[in-house]
């Protein structure tokens, strides 16, 4: 099994930043894609942005120029750094992954989720 943590939500005026990071913990596997996805209330989950594990990155049109995507494979880690922020950013933001564990197929695993919130 693996799991992926997220941290560093948190309460931000609008103009603010915040990083949040996610770790992936377990033995045997490997990870590909990686990912950002946010849900405010009352919305369906987006994705926000996604890095390959070749360091490749996609973004959302609503977060282009404002966010920017990393990952250090050794760690097994994802950050996202969120500059610029708008109330419209409010939403529990989660962790996606792909990973293989051990010989078995890729399957996409979420982290519990880390709530950021832009308010002033």
């Amino acid at each position: 099994q693996v799991q992926l943590v997220e941290s560093g939500g948190g309460l931000v005026q609008p103009g603010g930043s915040l990083r949040l990071s996610c770790a992936a913990s377990g033995s045997r596997f490997s990870i590909y894609a990686m990912g950002w996805y946010r849900q405010a209330p009352g919305k369906q989950r987006e994705s926000v942005a996604r890095i390959t594990r070749g360091g490749s990155t996609n973004y959302a049109d609503s977060v282009k120029g404002r966010f920017t995507i990393s990952r250090d494979n050794a760690k097994n880690t994802v950050s996202l750094q969120m500059n610029s922020l708008k109330p419209e950013d409010t939403a529990v933001y989660y962790c996606n992954a792909d990973v293989a564990v051990g010989l078995g197929p890729r399957e996409n695993y979420w982290g519990q989720g880390t709530q950021v919130t832009v308010s002033s």
